[in-house]
């Protein structure tokens, strides 16, 4: 399949579109539906209609935006009207929902009229609490904006503006820091002069760029002052300079901002920049100049673009999100510049800060700082909310348009944490980070629709590089009939590659021939893929494997536990689920390969877990469950669990563990605290759960999983030698993909 067909798929399988009305009451009995209708729902009609300002306490109105579109500049797409730019608003609701807690009405506006398009909004706003204008051509957006501002009294923002110009002048403070230059002395040259740029223009004129500093280029060339023909917007920013083209402006210049299109500058006249030149290429989804030319053209650039494979990507999630969390939370009455300005600054310090362990995570590296590849915050950061949201809300009380001001910050502060769920942040965490450093991964079951759909994605998303394992006829039959556009993808049938089997069967047979394998059998079994897949490991002609998707756990298992061996220091394989919950990832060992492990087994198990969890650059804090907490009660699984405590302390004094706890115990802080205070796991979200039995681990994990409690990722083998790993019997492609991204950065580690 291609992207083409992965995208229409995606937005027209099951319930068409991307959102939907969730009610946030109960609604199970006559009586709730009665309060949430007729005869109850008069009542809160009646307080509003004696005091408008109930309809905050009463209805969702103060967490309501609209996404408001006449489809006049969509995306790259230019004007393709009202009715095809709903996928793109619908988009934007779901990245409020996701990354501030925002709900959205998504609104498209069938006309061009200026006047008709202001006058449908204005009759519409009594419905929310802000107005998110998107995809509008200039020079009408400048108008709609500033008339809805002028005669609405809620906040009101085109994204498309305002967004781009607050990351990029969050960017622009940094990268100035960096090479030590003032903001009032810097050269500034603009190609593009849409809203964006407009709007970029502006804020950095408030952030210090001197206004006869700035040169702004057209399509026509420089916007000078002898030019007759301008328009309002553009005057402003016209040069009295003698400059007619982006090459002359760039010649000894500081700053270029791209707002424009594709290849419009060259090497050379990134050359002619000033030292230390600072570039921002924002044009998407190609930018004015390709990020390799950029950095190849002079060591001293600093470079950003509007791309996610790419450092300092200038996004505007970093900023409307948040803007409008802290705007609504204050009931603000309209977006102040003093607002902007504040997210501004919010996002450049929070650049020089250490970064959370999610975000380390998602880049492969041991510790993001601040520096020439990273001038603003990364998407994924999790601290946005807790640092853009606060300091937009405080401009707007200092402003005087803040109708409901914070009078306590900690509150608002554990308010805002609680809002999102951390479950997505490590999804997206893990895929970056395994598209760092991508890895062979062997399919064993290939000729299956679902692992050639998974290998497609991983392919296509540069998490990994598929080989497909079966029957080559019938993978590429497959191929065909779903249309699955996996490129020049490696494919390899054992029974036709006889060479592979006798090379692989000689080693296997090495390795087990004092353990009742004789040289015939080996040859056999490397007719099997479950053999034939993890020998490829073996051998260095793959870095991981996948199964299991068909084939019963320890027929999976056990081959590569014969091949691969246990790792060093360990007596025992262990399983390891990975729960994506709300509290964030919450890691259980072992529900999945030792029935009734034994005290040495468990402290193995827990060693490995928490080698497993550090991989992932999260500081592990082990709970030993048990059905007691701390000798409440008598029995072997408590005297176990706590036996196991004492040894991991003599072995690693500084591991944060601590049992027999109860599992509710465990997870709620504020439980833990006030009844065990001595123990070390008061403070932090305990993320790391080691289980007394098979059973209790496996009951554990389905039941939670089956519920939507949490969604389980595993199970993730521990203590092989190799990357190996085993796929529940009917995982779904999502889950496919997901043990692929866990594959990898094993495989990773161990490489290491």
């Amino acid at each position: 399949m291609s992207l083409k067909e992965d995208a229409l798929k995606y937005h027209s399988k099951g319930r068409p579109g991307k959102i939907e009305v969730i009610p946030t009451k109960p609604t199970n009995t006559k009586r709730d539906l009665s309060l949430a209708y007729s005869p109850g729902v008069a009542e809160p009609c009646l307080e509003i209609a004696q005091n408008p300002d109930d309809v905050y306490k009463y209805t969702a109105k103060g967490n309501l935006v609209a996404v408001i579109s006449n489809g006049t500049a969509v995306l790259g797409l230019g004007d393709i009207g009202a009715a095809a730019s709903k996928p793109v608003m619908e988009g934007k609701g779901v990245l409020f929902k996701i990354f501030a807690d925002i709900d959205v009405f998504d609104i498209e506006i069938d006309t061009k009229d200026t006047e008709e398009f202001i006058r449908t909004v204005k009759n519409i706003a009594i419905t929310f609490g802000g107005i998110n204008l998107e995809d509008i051509k200039a020079p009408e957006c400048f108008e709609i904006e500033q008339r809805l501002k002028e005669e609405l009294d809620i906040p009101i923002m085109h994204d498309d503006q305002h967004g781009t110009a607050i990351i990029t002048g969050a960017a622009l403070l940094n990268a100035l820091e960096l090479v030590d230059k003032k903001i009032e002395e810097v050269q500034v040259v603009y190609n593009g002069a849409g809203a964006s740029a407009i709007s970029c223009a502006k804020i950095m004129i408030a952030l210090g760029v001197r206004p006869e500093n700035l040169v702004m280029c057209d399509s026509k060339g420089v916007i000078r002052q002898d030019n007759d023909s301008l328009d309002v917007i553009k005057k402003p920013f016209a040069t009295d300079r003698n400059l007619n083209s982006l090459k002359d402006a760039l010649v000894g210049a500081d700053v270029f901002v791209g707002l424009s299109k594709a290849d419009v500058v060259s090497q050379d006249m990134l050359r002619s920049m000033n030292r230390d030149c600072i570039v921002f290429a924002l044009a998407n989804p190609n930018p004015e100049i390709t990020y390799e030319l950029a950095i190849a053209s002079r060591p001293d650039i600093i470079l950003a673009t509007g791309r996610s494979d790419y450092p300092n990507q200038v996004n505007n999630v970093l900023g409307f999100p948040y803007i409008f969390r802290g705007a609504l939370d204050v009931r603000a009455s309209k977006i102040t510049e003093q607002m902007k300005l504040a997210a501004v600054y919010a996002l450049a310090n929070l650049t020089k800060e250490p970064v959370p362990e999610i975000v380390n995570l998602a880049y492969n590296e041991k510790s993001v700082t601040f520096g020439r590849n990273y001038i603003i915050p990364k998407p994924i950061d999790p601290r946005l909310i807790t640092t853009v949201s606060p300091a937009v809300a405080k401009a707007a009380m200092e402003s005087g348009v803040a109708k409901n001001p914070i009078t306590n910050w900690e509150q608002y502060h554990n308010q805002l944490l609680n809002r999102l769920g951390k479950e997505s942040n490590f999804i997206r965490a893990i895929a970056d980070k395994a598209k760092q450093s991508p890895k062979r991964v062997v399919f064993a079951e290939a000729d299956n629709y679902k692992i050639l759909r998974a290998a497609q994605i991983v392919n296509d998303d540069g998490i990994a590089i598929p080989i497909l394992l079966g029957n080559r006829e019938r993978i590429l039959s497959i191929i065909e009939e779903h249309k699955i556009k996996i490129g020049d993808v490696t494919i390899i049938d054992p029974m036709e590659d006889e060479l592979r089997r006798n090379s692989f069967a000689e080693v296997f047979f090495a390795k087990r021939q004092r353990s009742g394998i004789t040289l015939y059998e080996a040859k056999k079994l490397m007719r099997d893929r479950q053999y034939f897949a993890p020998m490829m490991v073996e051998m260095g002609e793959a870095d991981a494997m996948i199964s299991g998707l068909t084939k019963n756990y320890p027929s999976t298992i056990r081959p590569a536990l014969q091949i691969f061996g246990k790792e060093e220091n360990t007596n025992v394989v262990a399983g390891m689920y990975i729960m994506i919950s709300k509290k964030g990832p919450l890691f259980f060992a072992d529900c999945s390969v030792n029935r009734v492990p034994s005290v040495d087994e468990l402290v193995n198990i827990t060693n490995l877990a928490h080698k497993a969890v550090s991989n992932f650059n999260i500081q592990p804090r082990v709970a030993l469950l048990s059905y007691s907490n701390f000798g409440s009660a008598k029995g072997d699984v408590p005297s176990k669990m706590a036996s196991v405590r004492t040894r991991l302390k003599q072995l690693n004094p500084s591991m944060v563990v601590d049992g027999e706890i109860q599992a509710n115990v465990a997870l709620n802080q504020k439980l833990l605290k006030e009844n065990f205070p001595f123990s070390e796991l008061v403070g932090e979200q305990v993320n790391t759960f080691v289980f007394p039995s098979l059973a209790a681990g496996n009951i554990t994990y389905k039941m939670l999983q089956e519920l939507g409690a949490a969604e389980a990722i595993g199970p993730v083998l521990l203590g092989l030698k190799k990357s190996a790993h085993v796929l529940q019997l009917g995982s779904t492609i999502r889950e496919i993909v997901n043990m692929v991204m866990i594959a990898v950065i094993d495989a990773q580690s161990k490489s290491e």
